[in-house]
């Protein structure tokens, strides 16, 4: 088909939205590994989840022979809102780097949530509100999580509290105010409410939090309160479930228009947003019967692919949680207080743990003040302010759009820029001070907190 015929915007129609949610682990040919009881070490059957997680979401969480899931339909109703999302070729950013290669990414930042977050949120308030339950308890970092799940809560009047960590809570007093806009209530974490904070606090005084704190503090609210659950913004297997609707409908796109994918990149913290983007494309990959790259970027400050070790650690800095193979800096970690709030965190999705595992796709790791450059450029050239996250990926489409310019190499890149940037100003604010640090952890530091890992394998 002729360029010229590609639009800047693609729009899948209505009817062309997915149905189902695929589950990448059907095809894998490496499982990832269970999660493990913390007392016994074997692998947690669904009873043992059942006070902490909501009943379906127990059953996709450990399923991993089923390729589809049915999307209920009042879900699909709910996306319809605001999905299918666009797939945007980067004519503009293309043509100012003078690159042979085509550059496109998929934008999940046209809700009020602001990112990809609501594709989960609204599917675990919908289970939660299917079992009877009061409410649910969760953590966030940047915000963009507590946000979506807010909005979900309040669409089935379910009551949402939210542990938001310490120092996203103080710096984004904003994207706080949308979650109390739409009901939650909002509490920084560590937090001297629940012992595990005050825990956390006596052992790190002054601390800014973690994503692995505010999980502790948010699992102990939820078991210790009836008729609540827990719900969780990445990392877990169901999260990367109802993520796939990104993935298969970037997919989609692509093949309306007969585009085939080179390289696909995605920021990576917990693995929600990379994994739902290239699902589709991994399960090809799997079948060999395409050969993408596939890259995963991490912040420099928590380089959990690049610098952690594979093994079995706790999902959380209280260790309340089950045990998950991952490539891990180790649950005491305690990362750089930088501005990509929902990158900040110890650990990476057992599934996307497996697949770098196995040599399936690669990871990178950035540092803050080129992501902001890079944000920065991205924002003057292609008209949309992203947030902190998403830019990780930026960074590294632009380095591999430049390969293309210094090779001559036609390739096409797919990035996912998974949300919008504008409560994140206080970051931008300091980049543009000149007073924006870049905490690279030592190989002392890490190796100090991996000693610490439980004796698990």
């Amino acid at each position: 088909m002729s360029e010229k015929k590609i639009p800047y915007k693609i729009y899948l129609e209505e009817n062309e939205m997915p149905k189902q949610w695929y589950n990448l682990r059907a095809d894998m040919k490496n499982k990832p590994a269970p999660l493990l009881n913390p007392g016994t070490l074997q692998p947690m059957a669904a009873e043992e989840l059942a006070p902490v997680f909501c009943e379906e979401l127990i059953k996709q969480e450990l399923d991993d022979t089923t390729p589809y899931f049915d999307i209920p339909q009042e879900i699909q109703n709910f996306y319809k809102m605001y999905r299918p999302s666009p797939l945007v070729r980067a004519y503009c950013l293309e043509e100012k780097l003078q690159t042979p290669a085509k550059i496109y990414y998929k934008f999940e930042g046209n809700n009020t949530s602001g990112s990809h977050k609501l594709n989960s949120a609204i599917a675990q308030a919908y289970y939660a509100k299917k079992q009877g339950l009061k409410g649910v308890t969760t953590e966030t970092g940047a915000g963009q999580w507590g946000t979506a799940l807010s909005m979900a809560c309040s669409y089935f009047d379910l009551d949402c509290k939210v542990y938001m960590v310490k120092v996203s809570y103080e710096q984004k007093p904003f994207r706080r105010e949308v979650m109390r806009t739409y009901g939650a209530s909002v509490t920084p974490s560590p937090s001297m409410d629940t012992a595990i904070g005050r825990k956390i606090l006596e052992k790190h005084p002054g601390t800014t939090g973690s994503l692995g704190c505010a999980i502790s503090e948010a699992v102990e609210v939820a078991t210790t309160s009836e008729g609540y659950r827990y719900v969780l913004g990445s990392v877990l297997n169901q999260v990367l479930l109802h993520q796939s609707v990104i993935g298969l409908e970037t997919k989609a796109a692509l093949d309306k228009y007969g585009i085939e994918a080179d390289i696909i990149i995605g920021c990576a913290g917990g693995g929600s947003n990379l994994g739902g983007l290239i699902a589709p494309f991994m399960r090809d990959k799997i079948k060999g019967e395409k050969d993408y790259r596939i890259i995963a970027v991490e912040p420099a400050s928590c380089p959990s692919l690049t610098r952690g070790k594979y093994a079995y650690d706790f999902c959380d800095t209280g260790m309340v949680c089950p045990l998950a193979k991952m490539y891990t800096l180790g649950s005491d970690y305690i990362p750089a207080p930088n501005h990509a709030g929902g990158l900040r965190y110890h650990g990476m999705s057992s599934t996307l743990s497996q697949l770098y595992d196995d040599g399936l796709m690669e990871a990178v790791s950035v540092k803050q003040t080129d992501v902001f450059a890079a944000a920065e450029e991205f924002a003057r050239i292609e008209g949309i302010l992203p947030a902190p996250e998403s830019s990780h990926a930026i960074k590294v489409a632009i380095d591999e759009a430049l390969k293309c310019k210094e090779t001559g190499e036609e390739k096409t890149i797919v990035f996912g820029l998974t949300g919008t940037g504008y409560f994140d100003m206080v970051a931008y604010e300091k980049f543009h001070d000149g007073v924006m640090e870049n905490y690279i952890p030592t190989d002392e530091e890490i190796a100090a907190s991996l000693a610490k890992l439980p004796k698990a394998e």
